[in-house]
């Protein structure tokens, strides 16, 4: 295969670099000094990345979204320490193990040290996540500065960094996280296999499809990004039967193989997630079953709202650098989602990166402008357009990001920190969670082998079907007038408080009392406002 067919887009280089400036004898070592400066550089910003991935972390105290807790710390919990409550999807074998896995060794490794504390179980698992974040910064820096030059890149690591979804998302340990930092980095080395400059590392092209398959083993639609990226480079590649059946069937057939034994060892029979996922998902719709949206909502609401202020920035970086490969990808992706009913933020979380890429290329573009505009005294006695830009940018993604990260929705998370403590003191028998299904995090932050229990919304064949959480929804007082009835009492009641002001007398009646009210949002997302997070007491 042609260099110049094999890679998606290695467009512009940078036209000064530091090995430019330094006379050389030979191009041998103007290419050595390069690489040297390279990684050097490549280090200090991986290291820098670290740090404000770690810090991004610990300030993310709120709750996004279920899976979070419930598809990865919950089951790595399980496997660690024997307890955890399993959903659903892990009875049908839906889910891989692969993912979770990271997390229960670091939870063994925590329990080595004995350092399994209320702080280090809320704290750890995120910190872990900024580690392999980190990657995705670094890598999306490289990969910046292999299509365009080492100028764009920086600009595309601002835009990376401040963006407030990013900052929001990428360091929680949700699947889409990591699938995100595995395919930046699989572009990256895709990309470089055929870049034709020898200042750039030549990446390999094998190790690109390894961890292109890793990403599909760990979450299966991660194959509507490469799907693509082998097609447009298949087409017009001369000898992709060799590629197909030397490279990408081998490659793929052995991670398949590889994680498929993994799964069934851990579920302990027979299963093959990727079908049992794509059946759940893409065949009967199963993903329905928690809401729809209209086709057009990635474009008109979700993925807007994910670029918040770099949307324009990102469409004129587009326009501007006429790069239609990765611009055709990301509308790909999201052409794709948007055929299914169940949409949500986090599932094209994965091409975001490549937009900010292009807002980067656009700032980079403004920069330039401004430095040659420089030459009358009234323009230097005004801001420049790129810092006006940058003061844009900042002043809209920053408050944004730590008011997600540290105020909306934090009271569930809040929660079941003060119950861990508690639980860990010996103050907590058992816990009821009155609110919809999986409000918060669960034995993975809790850490304390006591009887809990949830309100079940397992989906089901049956049309018209409510399940308990939707029951306990309509009918709040009827529903818990039964179940009090019926059952044992828990030593402590969680509810959200817009069902606990209907819910109050009866609480009272039964000898419960409030001990602690925890603020969760200061507007409704999906339900009525949620506005603060409850926990009573038996008396």
């Amino acid at each position: 295969m042609s260099e110049k067919h094999a890679t998606m887009s290695l467009r512009r280089r940078s036209a000064t670099s530091p090995a430019q400036a330094m006379p050389f004898t030979n191009q041998s070592s103007k290419d050595q000094y390069y690489a040297v400066m390279t990684v050097s550089s490549d280090k200090w910003i991986w290291a820098f990345c670290l740090a404000f991935r770690v810090v991004n972390s610990l300030l993310v105290q709120t709750y996004f979204n279920p899976d979070e807790h419930w598809q990865a710390l919950e089951v790595a919990h399980n496997i660690t320490f024997g307890y955890g409550k399993l959903t659903w999807e892990w009875k049908k074998g839906i889910r891989s193990y692969l993912h979770p896995l990271l997390f229960a060794l670091l939870y063994r490794v925590l329990g080595f040290l004995h350092l399994d504390t209320p702080w280090f179980m809320r704290k750890a698992p995120r910190v872990l996540q900024s580690v392999f974040a980190s990657f995705a910064d670094l890598y999306l820096y490289k990969l910046s500065r292999l299509i365009y030059d080492a100028r764009v890149a920086r600009w595309t690591l601002f835009c990376q960094l401040v963006n407030w979804f990013m900052f929001y998302c990428i360091t929680r340990t949700l699947v889409n996280s990591l699938e995100t930092v595995l395919t930046v980095v699989g572009l990256f080395y895709w990309s470089s296999f055929a870049s034709s400059s020898k200042k750039h590392p030549s990446g390999s092209r094998k190790l690109a499809l390894f961890i292109a398959s890793l990403a599909c083993a760990i979450r299966p639609t991660c194959a509507i990004t490469w799907l693509y990226v082998g097609f447009v480079d298949l087409w017009q590649a001369k000898n992709r039967l060799k590629l197909i059946f030397l490279e990408v069937i081998p490659i793929g057939l052995s991670v398949l193989g590889l994680t498929s034994i993994l799964d069934w060892w851990m579920y302990g029979s027979m299963v093959f997630v990727p079908l049992n996922f794509l059946k759940f998902n893409f065949f009967s719709a199963g993903g329905d079953y928690y809401g729809t949206h209209p086709w057009h909502w990635y474009f008109s609401q979700g993925y807007s709202v994910m670029l918040f202020t770099f949307l324009p920035f990102s469409l004129i970086g587009i326009f501007r650098s006429k790069d239609w490969r990765i611009s055709g990808l990301i509308a790909w992706v999201l052409g794709v989602y948007s055929i299914l009913g169940h949409k949500e933020f986090r599932f094209v979380l994965p091409v975001l990166p490549l937009s900010l890429m292009f807002s980067g290329y656009s700032l980079a573009e403004l920069s330039d402008s401004d430095s040659k505009r420089k030459n009358t005294k009234a323009s230097s006695r005004r801001p420049s357009r790129a810092q006006v830009a940058i003061l844009f940018l900042v002043a809209t993604n920053v408050p944004m990001a730590l008011y997600m990260s540290l105020v909306h929705q934090r009271g569930s998370e809040d929660a079941i920190y003060f119950l861990s403590k508690e639980a860990s003191d010996g103050k907590v028998k058992s816990v009821l969670f009155l609110m919809p299904c999986h409000s918060t995090p669960y034995y993975s932050s809790l850490h304390s082998n006591l009887p809990m229990r949830i309100l079940d919304c397992s989906p089901s064949d049956n049309k018209g079907y409510l399940d308990e959480s939707d029951r306990f929804m309509s009918n709040p007082v009827g529903f818990v007038s039964t179940m009090l009835e019926n059952s044992s009492l828990p030593s402590h009641l969680v509810l959200f408080e817009s069902e606990e002001k209907h819910l109050r007398d009866l609480l009272v009646s039964h000898s419960y009392k409030e001990v602690k009210r925890f603020f969760h949002a200061h507007f409704k997302v999906d339900r009525d406002l949620q506005a603060s997070v409850v926990i009573y007491t038996s008396t």
